[in-house]
């Protein structure tokens, strides 16, 4: 078993004292020794920690007792290294960005559908697949058959929808995010525009990937993540994709044989973009990085996430 557990959690709940939560959130988090990012709205909690396992459910158990939370559920995966580097507890004006006031998954939300469900209902050759994630997600992996809208920020998902779905003429539309949390805010959105038949991946593909065996699953490829693995397999296994640190784009084994890819440096993605200034400031920041290596250290400039929400 590896040594760090990670759970990324999240769950619409109206919380109006969110900003009185952050310091003893922090706290709770900062004494067990966690890290990763947490996300505090009015709107509800979201986001992903990782630490020891005991230290883990001693966080999720605070976290419950707070009665709006006690249904809180989170999903767990396993590495090998720390994945983050530091613990942040923000205020946020929504836990996912799609930039609609008044949208909110606890007035109305698409079906839910179980992973053991989901190969059934996207067979449906009536049921229109959409894949609620970035561009640079979809670009590793995603599901067969599924639309990817080329959004690059989830804010851009309504302006995809108001130009390429018709509601009197796509009658199903099923949906899927890493997490489930994306897509379980875009179908309170669709419905809102009128919308009647809208699924979406309960638990995301991090449950599908964890539930589904791989030799009937229609998922192709690798699963971004928003941490120091970049991309997980079925059975959540780290999988084989690095990250640029200029350009944050996930690199295939492949891509990083490429003479444009230079680790923390450049990527086949970005190598044509950066200004000599930026490439002699990423050259020196590396350079800082291997001398912390040598040292022993961990240095602090090295994490290549994204943010996530």
């Amino acid at each position: 078993m590896s040594k760090y557990l990670t759970a990324a959690l999240y769950k619409f709940v109206s919380l109006p004292d969110y900003k009185a939560l952050q310091a003893p959130i922090l706290a709770a988090c900062v004494t067990n020794h966690i890290k990763g990012t947490l996300l505090l709205a009015e709107e509800g909690i979201n986001g992903t920690i990782a630490g020891l396992p005991e230290d883990i459910h001693k966080v999720l158990n605070y976290l419950r007792q707070d009665s709006r939370l006690a249904d809180l559920e989170h999903k767990e995966s396993y590495a090998d290294e720390h994945p983050f580097y530091r613990m942040k507890v923000k205020l946020k004006k929504e836990i996912v960005t799609l930039g609609v006031p008044g949208v909110s998954p606890t007035k109305q939300v698409g079906t839910y559908v179980k992973p053991e469900d989901w190969n059934a209902l996207i067979s449906d050759p009536d049921v229109i697949l959409i894949d609620t994630r970035n561009d640079y997600e979809v670009d590793i992996g995603t599901f067969k058959g599924a639309v990817d809208p080329k959004t690059t920020a989830f804010r851009e998902f309504p302006e995809y929808v108001a130009k390429n779905l018709d509601k009197t003429k796509h009658k199903k539309v099923a949906m899927f995010c890493t997490g489930g949390i994306r897509c379980e805010k875009a179908s309170s959105y669709m419905m809102e525009q009128g919308f009647e038949e809208v699924y979406h991946l309960q638990g995301g593909i991090l449950k599908y990937l964890e539930t589904v065996p791989e030799e009937s699953s229609l998922w192709q490829g690798e699963c971004f993540v928003f941490d120091q693995r970049v991309a997980i397999k079925h059975n959540l296994a780290v999988g084989e994709y690095d990250q640029c640190y200029a350009c944050r784009h996930p690199l295939s084994p492949e891509e990083m044989r490429s003479e444009k890819y230079a680790a923390g440096i450049s990527c086949p993605y970005c190598y044509d973009k950066l200004s000599p200034e930026k490439k002699a400031s990423l050259m020196e920041r590396q350079k800082q990085v291997a001398l912390a290596k040598l040292r022993g250290e961990t240095h602090i400039g090295n994490s290549q996430k994204r943010e996530s929400f």
